[in-house]
């Protein structure tokens, strides 16, 4: 069982790591919301498999990160979408 404060290191580290400043990135790309938040959630999804399998002891990522890694993927995306679109009527 995951405790509050490991869900929220998860939650900070998932937001200041790869899925949070990728997904952003990705979401910059384009004005399109469904294509913002696709390519956040793909980054999200990869992420986990392309860091969390790259140690020297293995540690199984669990269900929790990924998910973690996929929600702040999808919303980083939307978050970038909208600074694109915002920023393009100012």
């Amino acid at each position: 069982m995951l405790s509050f404060l490991d869900l929220l290191g998860t939650i900070g580290a998932a937001i200041i790591g790869l899925p949070g400043i990728l997904g952003l990135a990705t979401g910059m790309i384009t004005r399109n919301w469904i294509i913002a938040a696709a390519g956040g959630g793909l980054i999200g999804l990869i992420s986990p498999m392309l860091v969390g399998g790259a140690h020297s002891t293995y540690v199984p990522v669990t269900v929790t990160e990924y998910v973690v890694s996929i929600i702040v993927g999808l919303l980083a995306g939307l978050t970038g979408c909208a600074v694109r679109r915002k920023g393009a009527t100012v």
